[in-house]
């Protein structure tokens, strides 16, 4: 489990910030289970705060810690996003460190990158709560703890700009497996727009392949969406040569012949792609329609169930930036209690999320929703740095209206609307001198 995560100049993060995820109400947690870290974590906050800045953050150091042997060629820097405004701080190294529980036993692995290079990189263990050296590195220098030569060995083949984490796990250090497969196993989901629509072939084979097509059609049909049931339907004839051709280049100049046998080749190395259909309840039976035709908040509930399901049955963490983008308050409440719960979470799977959406820090349905110690908060300095801190910080009682209070400004990380201006931007401008009536036609033009 994730037990704290710490950032320093990463876009809107200039100084360290901790989000800390060590219980602090322990009495509030369910009392058959001894997790380490809480299920959940939410942040809360006003628009450009910098909440989704703190998620980027931790996928940053996920695809990092996953993908720099992969695309960073020697001597081409290091891709980041220093703090943005300040001149310091595009000289300054940024800083990423998590503290992990596995299997457990607790790890800390961190690193600082400029544009240039890794600066540090360090992993400790701690077994028996007593701190050992896996490996630390300054620059070029290294110092390792009791490794094998191996682990030496890596330090060769590691570029600059590469994470030595990376290296080594590639190259089978079973020391450091446990923290690379952590940051391998982690979830993540950005909010669906409307009009956008993600790939979903692979998604619905990958359903049907690992079990949980069953599972998301019940979690649809729990949902309230219309939907009766849920099938995988193969491609006709007609859409598999279509594809053959698109991506194979085939065009309309090849004979008839010629075009035989290359699908033919085609078919004997591939397979037939399936989609997927949903029966709606009609007036006069069902009627199937695809995932393009449904709602927004049913294809972000379609979205959301692959990576649930997998974080729930893996015990990993699962991050998402707007948890409630066009899903009603009671879904994403419904989503938060899959992870609250030990009985659907057993293996202490973790969900971290922001959402804007004040109805999850009071009761849903008569049930408190989020712990004490599951709410953080966002909000921006006079400098426009964000900084993160945690509802314990008010000492709230366990029975107070936590949603009442927070829009009441109680706790901060609010908006501050200064109403004069805001009335003003959205009021029908008056002819002026050059004009203007300030009326619009239906397409938007003046």
């Amino acid at each position: 489990m994730l037990l704290s995560f710490r950032v320093a100049n990463h876009r809107s993060l200039r100084s360290e910030q901790q989000l800390l995820l060590t219980p602090s109400y322990r009495a509030d947690g369910p009392s058959d289970v001894d997790w380490e870290g809480v299920p959940v974590v939410g942040l809360f906050g006003p628009n450009a705060s910098g909440k989704s800045n703190v998620i980027d953050a931790m996928v940053y150091m996920r695809d990092l810690v996953l993908g720099s042997l992969r695309e960073s060629e020697p001597g081409a820097g290091v891709r980041r996003q220093p703090f943005a405004l300040g001149i310091a701080a595009r000289d300054e190294p940024s800083t990423f460190v998590v503290d992990l529980m596995l299997e457990r036993v607790q790890y800390t692995y961190g690193f600082s990158v400029d544009d240039a290079q890794v600066t540090e990189e360090w992993m400790y263990s701690y077994p028996q709560k007593r701190k050992r050296l896996i490996f630390r590195r300054a620059l070029d220098e290294y110092s390792f703890g009791d490794s094998p030569d191996s682990m030496r060995q890596v330090e060769e083949i590691t570029e600059s700009n590469v994470l030595f984490l990376s290296v080594a796990a590639r190259s089978r250090q079973v020391l450091v497996r446990p923290v690379y497969d952590w940051f391998a196993d982690i979830q993540d989901r950005k909010p669906l727009v409307a009009g956008s629509l993600r790939p979903a072939v692979m998604t619905a084979e990958a359903l049907e392949r690992f079990g949980y097509f069953d599972r998301l059609t019940t979690l649809l049909q729990a949902a309230d969406t219309g939907i009766e049931s849920a099938e995988l339907i193969e491609e006709t004839d007609a859409e598999f040569a279509e594809r053959a051709a698109r991506l194979d280049g085939l065009d309309e100049s090849r004979t008839a012949t010629g075009r035989a046998v290359r699908l033919a080749e085609i078919s004997r190395r591939g397979k037939r792609r399936k989609h997927l259909v949903f029966r709606h309840r009609g007036e006069t039976g069902t009627f199937a329609l695809g995932l393009r035709d449904q709602s927004l908040g049913t294809r972000a509930l379609y979205e959301m169930g692959l990576p649930v399901f997998i974080s729930l049955d893996q015990g990993s963490s699962l991050i998402v930036d707007e948890l409630d983008s066009s899903l009603h308050p009671y879904l994403s409440a419904q989503i938060i209690r899959l992870f609250t719960d030990s009985a659907t979470n057993p293996l202490g799977a973790q969900l971290i999320f922001t959402s804007h959406d004040p109805t999850l820090l009071g009761r849903i349905q008569g049930a408190e929703v989020l712990h004490r110690d599951h709410i953080w908060f966002t909000e921006k300095n006079e400098c426009g740095a964000t900084e993160i801190f945690p509802l314990s910080d008010f000492n709230p009682r366990r029975d107070e209206n936590r949603e009442r209070r927070y829009l009441a400004g109680r706790y901060g990380a609010v908006p501050i609307v200064n109403d004069e201006l805001f009335a003003a931007a959205l009021s029908t401008r008056e002819e002026g001198d050059d004009g203007f009536s300030g009326a619009y036609d239906q397409e938007g033009r003046p």
